[in-house]
């Protein structure tokens, strides 16, 4: 089995100064001129702490970009060792290489074609026996190679023994135990860092890996063969080196097979999707916290500070373009900062719970047998989840499955039937109060989710998913962690949301100067009427068009007005979840899927959401 996609980006201070990185022969011109200057990808499977090693090292000093040729993003970092540098590159994970998915293929890339000079193979201790046939993988590539056994705390908590010293001389490695969260070890493994780096690239003395090719029962080919006899060498090698102590494991893995079995886990699944997303995000990120930043700080405070700061401006279109209708300050920053930030807030705290916890892999080998019917494997859970953070950045965690198909159904599904954190917290806020609604939206868009997905897996080409993953051992959440996950998240999110919401603005104030906004408002009416809505939520549905979250603030604000009955508030609901992504998800479909794809995406999406709203209208009148 393997692990589900390392959704984790951690910024930790960078560590000390260290001594200078010495360097013997280089095999490869160095892109400095220092001769000192050294080049060390981190590399491993997800879930294993690289990025909190990555950013230990560097700090601040990173970059993100493309890898050349492929839209899978990489990090880039320099590390200071007493005044030398060191640049570091942080790969995507990987379980062998023998790649599946775009991003196993860019890590396999570094590993064979880059320059780098150290390979840094991280693992987690705890999976050690299911970590080390990777690193006989890559040890068979002659790279210069240190592994660094990460997480040692929580070994020594479970009681894991590992003779590190023993485990090297087996290798013929670097092998060090880190701590990668702490910084405990970074002094050991700088320094086998430099070492390895003064070696020049051989092929270190291993157990034999097998090389008998007879078919077995299984029929398996040549390359699971390979697999099986590296997993048995990484057994021998770790007999009397690694010693776990079973009763620690026991209720962990016990609690962990529950959380994965239908009869135990759906009622969990059910609880944690009640306690998480309806009370957390929904009723106090969505109610309460909105509730008081958008009423005491802005209706109270800012909005009338501001209208009295710009009533003196001689020019009606500034006064406008600041603190009117659709002003920057009183339309798009108070959308952004009174409605939308206190719910992702409390979603990527949410979020960065269930991940710490080792909760995700479960879920996803919980809803497998189920999402295979869908054209997707289980590991599709994790975009699905995560897009009800951000749908934007749950199609770009799309790339981590393994086939186009189920690429292609998982975006079209999130940019359909998931909503982001904001639009479903607004959402359920206005419809806590209405539980006929409630159910009606909830069914709507269940529904409408399973019914495209199955007509999806039958009618789109490609292979079937195939599903494994590792399951990482239960833990309990570190503060720590959650907290920097969940800040740095919501930085990302709000650092790309805020210009977004500011440009909407602009060009809906644009719009009415110039009349556009009117006569496209004007155009939607006619669609809105079948729905039986009122003409208002034609801007609303044109807010979506912008951002979904865009939208829901407004059908907030159209309903705190009191111009929405039961009905009209589940079929508008229903229509605005279903209704086109928004314009950052829009942009990243174009990106990952291409811009056929993309617009197809959106013909399709349209006519399904205003269907839905219908349909939601008529079952709402019959049960009435």
């Amino acid at each position: 089995m393997r692990t589900a996609p390392n959704l984790e980006l951690e910024v930790l201070e960078p560590p000390g100064c260290h001594s200078p990185l010495p360097r013997e022969a280089p095999d490869h011109q160095p892109p400095s001129s220092d001769p000192s200057y050294l080049r060390v990808a981190l590399v491993g499977a997800p879930n294993v702490g690289k990025s909190a090693l990555f950013n230990r090292l560097t700090g601040r000093y990173v970059t993100v970009s493309n890898y050349p040729g492929t839209s899978v993003e990489v990090a880039r970092g320099v590390a200071r060792f007493d005044g030398h540098s060191a640049e570091v590159l942080d790969t995507p994970g990987m379980y062998s290489l023998q790649p599946c998915t775009e991003e196993e293929r860019v890590a396999l890339k570094v590993v064979q074609e880059s320059e780098c000079d150290v390979l840094v193979h991280v693992v987690d201790v705890k999976s050690l026996p299911r970590m080390l046939p990777l690193t006989l993988q890559l040890a068979e590539t002659g790279r210069r190679l240190v592994v660094a056994l990460n997480m040692m705390d929580e070994a020594e908590q479970l009681g894991i023994e590992v003779d590190a010293p023993a485990l090297a001389r087996r290798l013929g490695l670097e092998v060090v135990p880190i701590v990668a969260v702490t910084g405990r070890g970074f002094d050991l493994l700088r320094d086998a860092i430099i070492r390895a780096a003064r070696q020049p690239p051989r092929r270190p003395a291993l157990p034999v890996l097998g090389t008998d090719t007879t078919p077995d029962g299984h029929g398996a080919n040549e390359s699971y063969r390979a697999a099986v006899e590296r997993q048995r060498a990484a057994e021998e090698l770790l007999k009397g080196v690694w010693r776990p102590d079973g009763g620690a494991f026991a209720w962990r893995e016990r609690v962990g097979r529950l959380l994965a079995s239908p009869l135990t886990g759906v009622p969990v699944l059910l609880l944690v999707l009640y306690v998480g997303l309806y009370q957390f995000v929904g009723l106090l990120g969505a109610g309460t916290a909105v509730d008081w930043i958008e009423g005491a700080v802005f209706e109270r405070t800012i909005n009338p500070l501001v209208e009295r700061v710009f009533e003196g401006v001689p020019w009606p279109w500034m006064r406008s373009l600041y603190a009117g209708e659709y002003g920057l300050i009183t339309l798009g920053l108070r959308y952004a900062i009174a409605i939308i930030l206190p719910i992702v807030g409390a979603f990527f705290l949410f979020f960065s719970l269930l991940e710490d916890s080792g909760y995700l892999p479960r879920l996803a080998l919980l809803v497998d047998r189920t999402f295979k019917r869908l054209g997707m494997s289980g590991r599709a859970v994790i975009p699905m989840v995560l897009g009800f953070a951000c749908d934007t950045m749950a199609t770009m965690v799309t790339r981590t499955l393994e086939t186009r198909r189920e690429r292609l159904l998982s975006t079209l599904l999130l940019a359909l039937a998931i909503p982001c954190s904001a639009q479903l917290g607004v959402i359920l806020a206005l419809l806590a109060g209405q539980p006929l609604a409630f159910t009606v939206w909830a069914a709507a868009v269940a529904m409408t989710f399973v019914v495209v997905g199955v007509l999806g897996a039958r009618l789109v080409p490609g292979a079937r998913p195939v599903f494994y993953m590792d399951i990482p051992p239960l833990r309990l959440p570190r503060p720590g962690n959650v907290l920097t996950k969940t800040w740095t998240r919501m930085h990302w999110y709000f650092r790309e949301v805020l210009p977004l919401f500011l440009l909407a603005s602009v060009l809906l104030w644009a719009g009415e100067l110039t009349g556009m906004l009117a006569r496209a408002v004007a155009a939607l009416r006619p669609v809105v009427a079948l729905l039986g809505l009122p003409d208002e939520t034609a801007t609303v549905f044109l807010f979506g068009f912008f951002r979904r979250d865009y939208g829901a603030a407004g059908l907030y604000d159209l309903n705190a007005a009191g111009a929405l009955s039961a009905t009209q508030l589940a079929v508008s609901a229903v229509t605005l979840t279903l209704f086109v992504p928004c314009v950052a998800q829009f942009l990243m479909m174009m990106k990952e899927r291409g811009l056929r794809t993309a617009i197809g995406i959106f013909a399709l999406i349209t006519p399904i959401a205003f269907g839905a709203g219908w349909l939601v209208g008529q079952i709402m009148e019959w049960l009435q």
